[in-house]
């Protein structure tokens, strides 16, 4: 099994990946970015992302994407958006490998926290996350706003 950083020809299989991981997370509907979206954000003059994939015989079998947040406690931080590994492929170490080099990265660059979110539900992962020495922060939500929200908070000023 090799890791390695993704090239633009690996979106295909990155974006099914993030399928995947969206019907895992029941909302198979919710995926509204494109190949041509990753490519032209992840890899044009100031990409927003980076994304490194597991490859097994020449096969993508998982992706980790993540990119650079500043805390105004911390500095220099690592949001991992997703880290994925195909169903079949669950099990094999390729999601501990992906998990080890994104921590490695995050120690390169000197970054001094590497932040997801795990839904509370999912607890392979949760258990996964604090046997590696990770803090699950049981005790902070989520917010976000979509699209809509974005629209109706702008016009109702």
């Amino acid at each position: 099994m090799n890791i390695r950083p993704a090239t633009p020809l690996d979106m295909t299989d990155v974006l099914a990946l993030i399928q995947e991981l969206a019907t895992f997370e029941k909302e198979p509907d919710a995926v509204e970015v494109t190949v041509e979206d990753l490519v032209r954000e992840g890899f044009g003059a100031n990409p927003l992302f980076n994304v490194i994939v597991a490859e097994l015989d020449n096969r993508i079998i998982g992706m980790a994407l993540f990119y650079n947040r500043f805390s105004t406690w911390k500095g220099k931080t690592i949001h991992l958006e997703d880290l994925i590994v195909t169903e079949s492929m669950r099990g094999t170490g390729a999601g501990y490998k992906l998990y080890a080099e994104v921590m490695n990265i995050a120690k390169r660059e000197g970054v001094r926290r590497v932040e997801w979110v795990v839904l509370n539900w999912n607890d392979p992962a949760i258990n996964f996350y604090k046997k590696s020495g990770a803090t699950v922060l049981e005790d902070w939500y989520t917010v976000q706003m979509d699209h809509n929200g974005i629209e109706q908070f702008s016009q109702s000023k």
